[in-house]
């Protein structure tokens, strides 16, 4: 079997990453061919989201283009197509039902709420270029359709009956449990995202402020972009970058996760959560989306959905190092058990077999 893999980003994109390049190893130890082909390059990637460089952004899309046509003319060459969230990111989905009129099985994985009008925030332009019904064309296009919670599987069940839930998953050998040794002076309260999602830390000024009149603590913010500060909390801001991503899950005492009840909430895996309970650190979350099957409230984690549950929940771990780690190692062995990519490679691989087979006796 060789599949070609149809993804949005290279390596340093964190959906194909943990959605399709995880399981990579295990299609090679059942000698299942495969090749990679991002639309966006490392290069591009890397100004892609900064202001300005619109020349050296219009040349490196130009070519992204013109190598996505390639991959479509090589399409002949593969048993079946892998497109994970899009295969270009403006317009109808074309390549998709060329590859539909050739014959040519496609399997859709996706994450995130990317069938939304405004999925790219206020910028309309943009959204106007995505073309809203893309997404429902590739879910009717496709042989089968891979989601990462029941709540987008009732989604996508009305256009497309053949659909897996396999929830984004996380490298346990790679995110190993973080060293506890001494119980610090000064407990460290993490949160980890981007620029795009700061806005959800943001929420919580009101908390860590009331935590701060009470406790000595520093809050960890990587990967927001800005020079997040609160007055009166020690917080620390630091870049994120792949290298060191385990590292700093690793050097946290608790994790926060605070999320907006809406759309985009529901339609993702709470990745955040997991990568906290997969090193063995606590976590305070929202009780929105998929959180509310991951999370067993005072057993594998904690939830919050006001301004005094979050005070009273962090408190509790502030105040309990013994109770940091038993609630880190619980969610640890909940993370091995349902969400880790050996518990799950089985099930990817199972869909890519079952549609070569299905395709080879029509």
């Amino acid at each position: 079997m060789k599949i070609l893999f149809i993804i949005p980003y290279p390596t340093e994109g964190p959906s194909n990453r943990y959605r399709i390049e995880q399981f990579l190893p295990y299609l090679g130890e059942r000698g299942i061919e495969y090749a990679m082909r991002p639309f966006i390059s490392s290069k591009f990637f890397k100004i892609l989201y900064r202001k300005g460089h619109t020349l050296k952004k219009a040349l490196f899309f130009t070519f992204a283009f013109c190598k996505r046509l390639r991959d479509l003319a090589s399409a002949s060459k593969y048993d079946m197509v892998f497109v994970h969230i899009e295969s270009f990111p403006f317009g109808p989905a074309i390549m998709e039902w060329i590859l539909s009129k050739l014959k040519k099985p496609i399997i859709y994985d996706f994450e995130d709420a990317v069938y939304l009008e405004n999925f790219k925030g206020d910028n309309r332009f943009v959204n106007r270029l995505r073309y809203q019904k893309r997404f429902y064309q590739i879910v009717s296009l496709s042989s089968h359709v891979i989601v990462c919670n029941r709540y987008m599987k009732e989604l996508v069940s009305r256009s497309n009956k053949n659909v897996t839930v396999i929830p984004t998953s996380i490298d346990t050998g790679k995110f190993r449990v973080r060293d506890y040794g001494q119980d610090p002076l000064r407990p460290v309260i993490g949160w980890i995202g981007s620029h795009t999602t700061l806005y959800c830390l943001k929420s919580l000024r009101g908390v860590f402020s009331a935590l701060a009149k009470k406790y000595d603590f520093q809050l960890l913010v990587i990967g927001g972009g800005d020079e997040f500060t609160i007055p009166g909390v020690k917080v620390v801001n630091k870049q994120w970058s792949l290298e060191n991503d385990v590292e700093a899950f690793q050097s946290l005492d608790i994790g926060v996760y605070p999320l907006p009840n809406d759309e985009r909430s529901m339609a993702k895996t709470p990745f955040k959560t997991i990568q906290y309970m997969s090193v063995g650190v606590p976590a305070v979350v929202s009780k929105v989306g998929g959180n509310i099957d991951i999370i067993e409230e005072g057993k594998n984690g904690f939830f919050a959905s006001n301004e005094k549950e979050w005070i009273e929940k962090l408190s509790i771990l502030i105040e309990n190092p013994g109770l940091r780690r038993d609630i880190g190692l619980a969610g640890r062995r909940t993370v091995e058990e349902r969400f880790s990519v050996s518990a799950n490679a089985p099930k990817f691989i199972e869909v890519l077999t079952r549609e070569y087979s299905n395709r080879r006796n029509l």
